[in-house]
């Protein structure tokens, strides 16, 4: 019976037929072109080919789960979902069409863009993507590449995903917050949808928690046909950075043939080294060729396009350097080209302290699995140069993000969802309990949850705005104060990245000039809104350019191109959930007042007070000291503004230098009124605690001094008792 199902129901090996030789597509009938053919021939060689028909019966055969793991460079992620959506095709759609997930949003479009090509279709019909701020698809999509955070948000209007018969998770290894919420909330689908279909992708060396986690699962391995060589330096070299560079020259005058991909701790690691190498390929002799480093930094506009190159992996006379941090490790694409992979065996991670409400930054060895995914860049004739020696010290598996990242976010979300009908979410690895507690705390605080723990009106509200709760609080907040406007540059500012570049030294004066042209009186929240609405202004100054104005004023234009797209989005946000939307009045009196009330309304969890009037802030919160960055309104290159006693900060992290990022003065008094009393009474003891306490009590405030007063004249009597 299984066996007649799976004939009825399996994708055919050749296509329609029309006529004698003319063959035509299934998903949108039209004639295939001869690219489709050389891309076929292409796709039967890869590894995962060999694996088509076991997948394809367990799919059919009633398995719900099914786990794929295997190394880079198999094919399984252009693959699997194009064989996904033939099993669709076959079963016409009857329970939905295929949605492939990946972890992050440029991922997501270089694969739908491949799909499209080898399926012979046309990207945003057939195939197509939905990535944070751009969607290319339609009804007629049978084949979707999104990334894991927008499918979380389709489910809180769909929370059993009705629209699909499949879900392919790609990138299952990565252990993202968003993927491993994913998978818990799949679990709990699965009891009401019993004919979805769920395939989960991995590296090799990560399947074992999935198979826990889904027990019966088919796991079908994919292997790699050679492995590279791995060389293992011979002792612990402290100096992993000069090292690694050190490596670097050395394979470049071998002249041997390919790039070079060297992964660093840091994003400050790949930017010193990518300077350094410059200024060594200029000394190079010209027969060696030239060394052309790339930085792939992603907080920086994501990964760079490489520059094209030859079939041996030169381009043009050039041996290419790609500096990486741990995040390039799967999220960009293997390359032919890269034929050494040079490893330092460290990584510096962001890992959240609930106590604190902050990130520090922590120096830690990778592991034995990523060990594995970055040797697997170099291809199976490639070189991989481990910094470390083989003597098993590493750990052995990744720490999933949801242990060590700030999951308030995700518990307004599952609440979310227990609305929307579906129970508990059973995690893979569970939440650390010290995290979740702070989590319902600062859900608390932000008035999101009623008396009983559930989601009140305002949770509710703050769950359909993109933003952390903080932010989307202060945006609530704003409706209220009329300076939506206003609140919503300052949110689309903060979530893209950075709009200040780094310039070189030589032009760092002028930099710092261009800066303090935008710098507002009130502080950094302020200063945004200045720069933004001053782009907006040069998109409309005739034979400038917004480009030109950018790289006139040391500003990245494509990070500012993404706070436009995202402000826009918070805009139909507002505008669909039906919120009052006020008039821009930036500038005018009384607006600087409201702006501070809104952002106190969200971040009234992150003040601190200057204690010796030199710029030494105490953070109220959780007792640590702290100053603010160099570059802000207050900083020490800023020669207009003087120190303020009270601010308010959008960010702070334990580093070397415990800064305080985006800050702006504030009273104590508006703090007062807006901070909620169950929050203050639980702030830590403190100087900073009574003074707003006399604020809050005159008449304590009184009582106190009257109290101190006599306390003072008793030591003085004591005093001269003692001298008589």
């Amino acid at each position: 019976m299984a066996e007649e199902h799976r004939r009825q129901n399996e994708p055919s090996e050749t296509p329609f037929s029309f006529g004698d030789d003319l063959e035509l597509n299934r998903f949108d009938g039209l004639p295939f072109s001869s690219r489709y053919y050389q891309l076929l021939r292409e796709r039967k060689t890869l590894q995962v080919w060999g694996a088509r028909r076991q997948l394809e019966d367990a799919l059919v055969t009633r398995q719900v789960v099914v786990v794929v793991s295997g190394p880079a460079r198999t094919g399984r992620s252009t693959q699997i979902p194009q064989w996904c959506a033939e099993l669709c095709l076959s079963a016409k759609y009857r329970h939905g069409t295929v949605v492939c997930t990946q972890t992050s949003g440029h991922r997501a479009v270089d694969l739908a863009l491949r799909v499209a090509d080898e399926m012979d279709v046309n990207v945003g019909h057939e195939v197509g993507y939905s990535v944070r701020l751009e969607a290319c698809c339609c009804s007629d999509t049978v084949l979707r590449f999104s990334t894991d955070d927008m499918l979380l948000r389709e489910m809180m209007s769909d929370p059993f995903l009705e629209n699909y018969a499949i879900i392919v998770i790609d990138q299952a290894h990565q252990r993202t917050v968003s993927t491993d919420l994913l998978l818990g909330l799949l679990k709990a689908v699965l009891v009401h949808r019993p004919e979805l279909r769920v395939v989960v992708l991995a590296a090799t060396p990560f399947t074992d928690d999935f198979l826990t986690h889904f027990p019966g699962a088919p796991l079908i391995k994919l292997e790699c046909r050679r492995q590279p060589r791995v060389i293992h330096c011979s002792g612990a070299d402290k100096d992993y950075f000069y090292s690694a560079l050190r490596l670097v020259l050395e394979i470049h005058r071998t002249k041997e043939d390919g790039d070079v991909m060297v992964f660093l701790a840091s994003e400050d690691e790949v930017l010193r080294a990518h300077s350094i190498l410059q200024k060594e390929g200029t000394r190079l002799g010209g027969e060696l060729g030239h060394m052309v480093p790339v930085a792939m930094c992603p907080s920086q506009g994501g990964l760079p396009v490489p520059p094209p190159s030859d079939e041996r992996g030169n381009a043009h006379n050039s041996r290419r350097v790609f500096l990486a941090t741990q995040q390039a490790e799967d999220s960009w694409r293997p390359m032919e080209s890269v034929h050494f992979v040079i490893d330092a065996g460290v990584q510096k991670k962001m890992v959240y302290n609930p106590r604190i409400r902050a990130y520090a930054e922590v120096l830690q060895s990778i592991s034995c699995c990523q060990a594995e995914l970055r040797e697997d860049l170099c291809g199976p004739a490639g070189k991989c140069f481990r910094l470390y020696p083989d003597d098993g010290q590493l750990p052995t598996q990744r720490s999933p993000q949801i242990l060590e990242s700030n999951i308030t976010s995700t518990v307004l979300f599952l609440k979310r969802m227990e609305i929307g009908g579906l129970g508990q979410c059973e995690f893979i690895h569970r939440p650390d309990p010290e995290g979740l507690m702070q989590a319902l705390e600062e859900l608390d605080y932000l008035a999101a949850l009623d008396d009983d723990g559930n989601l009140s009106e305002i949770g509710i509200i703050m769950s359909e705005i993109p933003l952390e709760p903080q932010m989307a609080k202060a945006v609530l907040a704003s409706c209220e104060f009329d300076c939506v406007s206003e609140m919503l540059t300052v949110a689309a500012m903060l979530s893209a990245p950075s709009c200040f570049l780094e310039p070189p030294s030589s032009v760092s004066h002028e930099a710092v000039r261009c800066r303090r042209k935008f710098q507002h009186p009130e502080g950094d929240h302020f200063t945004l809104i200045n720069v933004y609405d001053a782009f907006k202004r040069s998109q409309r100054t005739p034979y400038v350019g917004a480009e030109k104005w950018c790289r006139d004023h040391f500003l990245d234009h494509s990070a500012l191109q993404m706070a436009e797209q995202v402000r826009s989005e918070l805009m139909d946000t507002l505008n669909r959930i039906e919120l009052p939307v006020s008039e821009a009045a930036f500038g005018t009196r009384g607006n600087a007042s409201d702006l501070k009330r809104a952002l106190l309304a969200g971040f009234f969890m992150q003040i601190a007070r200057d204690v010796d009037g030199s710029g030494n802030y105490f953070i109220l919160a959780h007792k640590h000291l702290a100053q603010v960055q160099p570059t802000s309104a207050y900083g020490p290159q800023s020669s207009k503004l003087g120190v303020p006693e009270w601010v308010v900060f959008h960010e702070y992290t334990l580093s070397d230098n415990n800064c305080m990022r985006i800050v702006s003065e504030i009273s104590p008094q508006v703090f007062t009124q807006m901070a909620p009393l169950y929050f203050f009474y639980n702030l830590p003891p403190s100087e900073s605690k009574e003074i707003l306490q006399d604020l809050l009590d005159p008449d304590r405030a009184s009582t106190c001094k009257d109290e101190r007063h006599q306390v003072a004249n008793s030591v003085q009597s004591s005093d001269r008792c003692v001298i008589q």
